[in-house]
C-alpha cells in the first residue's frame, strides 16, 4: 500500500456550532452537506473536513480514543484492506463503507491503539490522469 495523501479528517467536538462557523467562515471551506450535529466540508483541492457534534452520526469506536481521525488516501482500497488485515497489531473496524459516487473508507485501529481510516476517492484518481 502506498498512501497518496491525507484525504479526510474527522473531528469530534462538543462545540459543534463554533467549529461549524470556524470551518465555513474562517477557513473558507465549502459546505458539502449538513445534518444534525454533522458538517461535511471540502477544501479547494478536494480534501474533506467533517465535524461531528455530540448528536452527530459516528460509530462508537471512531472517536473513542481520540477526537480526531485521519483518512489516508489510497489508489486501491481493497488491496489496502487486505494489507491492513494481514498486519500484526492492526484491527479492521466495521465494514468498508462505499458512497454512490465510489468514495469509500475503512476504519482500522493502528498499533498505537488509535483509529484511522484508508480512503478511496475516485475524483483524486481521475485528477491525476
Amino acid at each position: 500500500m502506498v498512501v497518496q495523501g491525507i484525504r479526510w479528517i474527522g473531528v469530534a467536538t462538543e462545540k459543534y456550532a463554533e467549529m461549524r462557523s470556524f470551518a465555513l467562515d474562517v477557513l473558507g471551506l465549502a459546505l458539502e452537506s449538513e445534518d444534525v450535529d454533522f458538517l461535511e466540508t471540502t477544501a479547494a483541492n478536494g480534501d474533506k473536513l467533517e465535524i461531528f457534534g455530540p448528536r452527530g452520526p459516528q460509530p462508537a469506536y471512531q472517536f473513542g480514543a481520540a477526537p480526531v481521525v485521519v483518512g489516508f488516501l489510497v489508489d486501491d482500497i481493497e488491496a489496502a484492506r487486505e494489507e491492513l488485515a494481514a498486519t500484526p497489531g492492526v484491527e479492521l473496524l466495521g465494514g468498508m463503507e462505499v458512497m454512490e459516487d465510489g468514495y469509500a473508507w475503512q476504519h482500522f485501529r493502528a498499533p498505537d491503539g488509535l483509529v484511522y481510516e484508508v480512503t478511496f476517492d475516485p475524483r483524486a484518481i481521475d485528477s491525476r490522469e
